[in-house]
Order: C-alpha cells, then sequence, then structure tokens
C-alpha cells in the first residue's frame, strides 16, 4: 500500500482542506498518517476523522516582540528531529502539507530524509510558514493566479482549494424546515467566520426590516452572538455556528455574505453561490483576505465591501446588484478552470510518489 504523511495545523483553514482530500486519497489506494502539534486543534478535527495522528514540537514564528521569540525556535528544532524520527519510521511514498507553523519541520525533515513534498497555500501572498517550506517542497499549489508570480516557476501549480464534496450534496428542504423558512421567498446566508464577526452582525441586524420585505436571513453569528430579542422573528433564523447542516443552509441559500478567508470563499465558488464578501481589514490580519476578496471581484465571482465603508445604504446596494444580477455571476463560477482541484493534487501527489520509486 502506498503511504502519504500530511501535516498542517494552528486554523481550520490549516485542516479542512487536507481533510477533504482524505476519501479520494483512500480511494486511490494510499494509507494516510497525520503529524500535527501536540494539542492544537488539528489533533481532534483529525481524529475524529479516524487517522492515525502523531504529535510534535511546534513553535510559532513571529513577525512581532514576544519572549517566546527566543525559545520557540528551540521547539522547531525539537520538532524537526521529532519529524525526521517519524519518517523514517513511517517511509511515506511523499508528504503533503497545507500550513501552519506545525508543518514548517516536517517539510523540512522530508527534504532531508529525500522524501518529496508537496505544499498548498490558501491565500494569494504566501505566509510565513510556507515562505520558510517553499525551497524544500517538490510542488507548490495555490488557489490564485496571482499567487503564481510569488512562486517558483518550477514548483508552482494552480490548483483551487479541496473542498469538503459532502458540500455539494445539500438539502435545501431540511435546512427551510430547520429555520421555518418557505421556499418561495429568496435566502440570505451570512457567515462571519468561525467565531462570528460584531462588526457584520450589527450591519446585517440594522437592516433586518427591510431585508425581511424581499428576503429571508439565515445568520451565523458566531458564539455569544445570539440576539434573544429576535429569537421568534419570521423569516430570520439565526444560529451560533453550523455543522453539518451548512450544506443543507449552503443549498438553500440564493446569496451568500461571507468574510473572504480563503477556504471559504473557494466553497463558495465551488458551490457556486453568489456573494457579498467583507474581508477582514489589514489592521486586522496581514491584509490576505482583501487579497483574496479583489481577485474573486476582478474575476466575476463576487461584490466586495471593505469594514470602512460598510454602511447600511452599501450594504442595501450590494445586495439589490447581486441579486439582480445573479445568473451572471453563477455563469462567471461556472467557467472557472479550478473546480476539480481535489483530482488536480491527487495526480500531483501520484507523480511525486512515482518520482520516489523512479
Amino acid at each position: 500500500m502506498k503511504r502519504i504523511v500530511m501535516t498542517g495545523g494552528g486554523t481550520a483553514g490549516h485542516v479542512t482542506p487536507n481533510i477533504a482530500l482524505f476519501p479520494a486519497l483512500k480511494a486511490a489506494g494510499y494509507d494516510i498518517q497525520y503529524i500535527g502539534s501536540y494539542a492544537g486543534m488539528e489533533k481532534n478535527l483529525i481524529e475524529e476523522q479516524k487517522i492515525p495522528y502523531y504529535g510534535i514540537s511546534s513553535g510559532k514564528l513571529r513577525r512581532y516582540k514576544d519572549l517566546r521569540n527566543l525559545t520557540d525556535p528551540f521547539r522547531v528544532i525539537k520538532g524537526f528531529g521529532q519529524s525526521v524520527s517519524l519518517l523514517r519510521k513511517l517511509k511515506p511514498d511523499v508528504v503533503f502539507s497545507k500550513g501552519g507553523f506545525v508543518s514548517v519541520p516536517v517539510v523540512t525533515a522530508a527534504r532531508f530524509l529525500r522524501i518529496p513534498a508537496i505544499i498548498h497555500e490558501s491565500d494569494i501572498t504566501p505566509g510565513l510558514a510556507n515562505k520558510l517550506a517553499i525551497p524544500s517542497a517538490t510542488k507548490v499549489c495555490c488557489n490564485f493566479p496571482e499567487t503564481l508570480s510569488y512562486l517558483p516557476a518550477d514548483k508552482a501549480v494552480l490548483t483551487g482549494s479541496p473542498i469538503r464534496q459532502e458540500l455539494l450534496s445539500g438539502d435545501k428542504y431540511a435546512a427551510a424546515k430547520l429555520c421555518n423558512f418557505t421556499l418561495d421567498k429568496p435566502v440570505i446566508l451570512v457567515v462571519g467566520g468561525s467565531s462570528g464577526s460584531k462588526f457584520i452582525n450589527d450591519s446585517l441586524r440594522s437592516i433586518l426590516d427591510d431585508l425581511l420585505e424581499k428576503y429571508q436571513i439565515l445568520h451565523l453569528c458566531g458564539k455569544g452572538n445570539l440576539d434573544p430579542s429576535l429569537k421568534n422573528r419570521t423569516g430570520y433564523a439565526q444560529f451560533e455556528y453550523a455543522h453539518k447542516e451548512l450544506r443543507d443552509m449552503f443549498a438553500l441559500s440564493s446569496l451568500v455574505i461571507s468574510r473572504a478567508g480563503a477556504n471559504a470563499i473557494c466553497e463558495l465558488l465551488a458551490l457556486h453561490k453568489p456573494n457579498i464578501l467583507i474581508p477582514l481589514s489589514a489592521k486586522a490580519s496581514r491584509g490576505d483576505q482583501l487579497l483574496n476578496a479583489r481577485s474573486f471581484e476582478k474575476q466575476g465571482y463576487s461584490v466586495v465591501i471593505e469594514e470602512g465603508e460598510l454602511t447600511e445604504q452599501s450594504l442595501k446596494e450590494a445586495i439589490h446588484k447581486v441579486m439582480n444580477d445573479r445568473e451572471a455571476y453563477i455563469r462567471n463560477m461556472s467557467g472557472s478552470k479550478q473546480l476539480d482541484s481535489i483530482q488536480t493534487i491527487l495526480d500531483l501527489i501520484e507523480d511525486a510518489a512515482k518520482g520516489k520509486h523512479n
């Protein structure tokens, strides 16, 4: 049996694309093993998938002053030694990394042991962890055409992001029943990210009366952000978050309002969902969401409202524009060349694994 070691962690965005690859890898005959941090959030996510998990020491490489910057390099060095030992023991044909700081020692160890390693960069500009890993990689997958200019030409491959296939099989009737919605009135799904966004929540609720005249609103507002005063409002359903129900909610929605995390917007692309993106500002991040959103806007997939431009009026106008031009946005997304990312990445993995034995 062929064997692959996968790595990535720190946030869900560094784990869920790996999980999306599991079914195709298993079908192709791969035994899957996973290396992550000792107690990172990736540990539970991977163990839920019944995949063998190995924890290693992991340090964070910060761009700002912090006393831990003095000790974390030693954790990374320790993680490198642990990765070498694990890879020697597991003897994988290939390593696949989705990024995050835990992946750096694993990919570096793979190069040391001459095991081909493929890494995936979600955002337009490579994050610090992937910048450190790129020299050790055989190939670098990316989501956006713009990213190709930041990567070595002989390594870069435009693949898009692996999408959980269950998202494509949602049941709109189940979501309508859950929300007590009708099927004769369009639904706007509002997603503020895994922890929610007070900024987006407040903006939406400020125009709720106007929106409910034409639409039903399905609001994923984040933990602790439910508004008790709106609990029994007809046409409005609020949840802190969604798990398996998310695919049904997508199926029911005519329009999605979302942050612009790379995995989130790639899911919208795969689902052909017209959308309005409200990216995190450069002050709250390294600016990657803004770049992601502008790329989707340029390709005709999205309307973008920056946080500093978000007002009651701008949100109403954006909703009106997207709903009027829904079919055009759907056509543009349907023509994307990045929709078969799982097969494209699987082909790269197969080629790398074969190359190891040639």
